[in-house]
């Protein structure tokens, strides 16, 4: 599968990445983990900190894959908000996956002081903006829900808007918590972490075929076995290649990144922008006076397509960023790509184990946000590795109903 096409910037930020080597031979582990990238980079860097026995592999380089796509938008609040997760799942499960995820917020932004290589994580606040009038009685719905179950909240009429950034919105929801980073320096910190922690790291390893035994897993590699008690696949939206139920629902999406601005629009604390319209626009700005956009979501297409695509929908991303920012009009952009993203039909991230895969677990975590949930799953899959029930997993289940009724799982 090519996930991405068009240029991405983020290697460009780090030019001498680590690097590893490929397997030679057979090796042995507590814990195997195939893909290198932000859900086996957490996952690695977590186990190790607790001292399991990792071992991780991938296909290509490490962060070769979808994070070079990844847009670095951290948030508490998800595509799917507090109100409908609520009203999907029930009260209680819908706020403790709101809560898990302010975990991980807060999780991710302690990370730079514990990693040699700076990830380049900011804290930020974000601006959730009504698109049209008729949005605002749903933001403050929101709003109330948010406040009453202890996450922070503002609601912003039009005027407070207008007084704090370059355009004026009907309403919107002002909170903070959330963050930004760089995706590729961020993969590459916490494995290089983790490898200094004492986990095996190779490149350029692919899993050919596995055998799922009564006491662990073999995975056979084109120079080697790999015997591992468990296993946990962290490889993003290929993991739809894999397994014959298909949790996500693949889609093609858009981004760019502009060259560095002398001077940055009227933009309050440079926070996260995004509306409530589906599919929505973003926005964020770099440590480097850049700004990120993205969106224009549509059907996935074969990469050819996408790659075709992707100068128009650069252009169609340009054009509603100097919508907002007037006074950028004429911005260049460097870079502009698109990539395949993945949902789920209810809005949650799968991770877990799966019956049809004795000794493994999967990390799925589809959706708006990825880096969060792959936080989450590294949490929960450590504990649950090191013997501790965390029945937060039913939630996740990659066998849970995608009709979920809210009193069943309450």
């Amino acid at each position: 599968m090519k996930l991405i096409s068009g240029q991405t910037p983020w290697s460009d930020t780090l030019l001498n990445p680590p690097a590893y080597p490929a397997l030679q031979g057979d090796a042995y582990c507590e814990c195997l983990i195939v893909g290198g990238g932000m859900g086996g980079a957490m996952t690695s860097y977590q186990l190790s900190v607790n001292g399991a026995d990792v071992l991780l592999i991938d296909k290509r380089a490490v962060a070769g894959g979808s994070s070079h796509a990844n847009t670095g938008l951290l948030q508490i609040s998800n595509d799917k908000s507090l109100t409908a997760c609520i009203n999907t799942f029930g009260e209680a499960q819908g706020v403790m996956f709101y809560k898990l995820c302010q975990k991980a917020l807060d999780n991710i932004v302690g990370l730079p002081a514990k990693l040699e290589i700076d990830p380049q994580i900011i804290p930020r606040s974000s601006l959730l903006y009504a698109s049209k009038p008729e949005d605002v009685p749903t933001l403050r719905e929101e709003h109330r829900n948010l406040t009453a179950h202890g996450f922070h909240s503002e609601f912003w009429e039009q005027d407070q808007i207008a007084s704090a950034y370059s355009f004026a919105k009907p309403a919107g929801l002002y909170s903070r918590g959330d963050a930004e980073t760089n995706p590729f320096r961020t993969v590459h910190s916490l494995i290089h972490q983790a490898a200094k922690n004492g986990a095996r790291v190779y490149e350029q390893t692919k899993a050919q075929h596995y055998e799922f035994k009564e006491d662990g897993v073999i995975c056979h590699t084109r120079h080697g076995r790999i015997f591992a008690k468990n296993v946990i696949f962290a490889m993003g939206y290929e993991t739809q290649e894999m397994k014959k139920d298909r949790g996500a629902e693949l889609i093609n999406t858009y981004a760019i990144m502009t060259r560095p601005l002398k001077e940055l629009p009227k933009w309050h604390e440079q926070s996260l922008l995004w509306e409530t319209a589906r599919p929505y626009l973003y926005f964020r700005t770099t440590p480097e006076g850049r700004i990120i956009a993205g969106g224009k979501d549509e059907p996935l297409t074969d990469d050819k397509q996408r790659e075709v695509r992707v100068l128009s929908q650069s252009k169609r991303l340009r054009e509603e960023l100097e919508a907002l920012f007037p006074e950028i009009r004429g911005i260049e952009v460097e870079y502009a790509w698109g990539a395949v993203f993945g949902t789920t039909r209810d809005g949650l991230p799968y991770i877990g184990p799966h019956p049809d895969y004795p000794h493994s677990y999967f990390i799925e975590g589809y959706g708006g946000n990825g880096t969060a949930y792959s936080n989450i799953a590294a949490e929960l899959l450590t504990d649950t590795l090191g013997g501790k029930h965390r029945p937060e997993l039913e939630l996740f289940s990659l066998t849970r109903s995608s009709r979920p009724s809210p009193h069943s799982v309450s």
